[in-house]
């Protein structure tokens, strides 16, 4: 979980300045992995997400409510699927490889963005005497930057349906596994994926956590070396 509940009621003040962190980062995170769905689509060939609205950055095409206060509240969460038909594609096991990987794609490349405006705004601090780090509210929304679409990546990745990570894992096993694995996890997917979410809002996402807080530490011995 990012905190703990009860600090809505503990500590309203705090709990209104993650929110106000919290949100725009979420809004970016996830409009920026669906609309990785749709771009990568059209360009295979397919144009549904087109034609349905989802070919776009403004992110209420693409808030799923549930999966929004779930980010915000548990630190996991989902956006509206994007509508595709595999077989527009002009190569289907490319396309589908594409269009499932394009939004975890984006996610690793926020999480790199967010990482480099960290040492840029380290730089500007240590170099150019500007008092970044005393803000809280920019720590705050790069650390959740960093943190947030790691989560989202490696959740996604997960291979249970409906997540990008399922597709992944039916291309590459389909003609290994039998297909009543398939079908089972079409099926039985969604209550799995039930039952790892409250798992995960007991124990925690620890890929997660743990890698986040490693790319906290590279940024900063990277930078203590290169402005200290």
């Amino acid at each position: 979980m990012i905190w703990n509940l009860t600090s809505i009621f503990s500590d309203p003040i705090g709990t209104l300045k993650t929110y106000a962190c919290l949100i725009p980062v979420i809004l970016i995170s996830l409009t920026l992995h669906e609309w990785g769905h749709a771009y990568a689509a059209h360009k295979c060939g397919d144009d549904t997400a087109r034609n349905f609205g989802r070919l776009t950055l403004n992110p209420f095409a693409h808030l799923d409510v549930l999966g929004f206060f779930s980010l915000l509240l548990l630190g996991f969460g989902w956006a509206k699927p994007v509508p595709v038909n595999s077989r527009n594609y002009r190569n289907y096991k490319v396309g589908e490889a594409i269009v499932s990987l394009a939004g975890v794609f984006m996610n690793l490349l926020l999480a790199i963005a967010f990482s480099l405006l960290t040492l840029f705004f380290l730089w500007l601090s240590v170099k150019k005497g500007y008092d970044w780090l005393g803000s809280e509210y920019l720590w705050m929304i790069l650390y959740y930057g960093i943190s947030i679409n790691i989560t989202l990546m490696l959740f996604n990745l997960l291979p249970l349906y409906p997540l990008d990570g399922y597709h992944i894992f039916e291309l590459i096993f389909a003609r290994v596994l039998p297909a009543k694995v398939f079908l089972f996890l079409r099926r039985y997917g969604r209550y799995i994926l039930i039952g790892v979410l409250i798992l995960i809002s007991n124990i925690g996402f620890a890929p997660a956590s743990a890698l986040s807080h490693l790319i906290w530490q590279k940024i900063y011995s990277l930078a203590a070396a290169m402005f200290l």
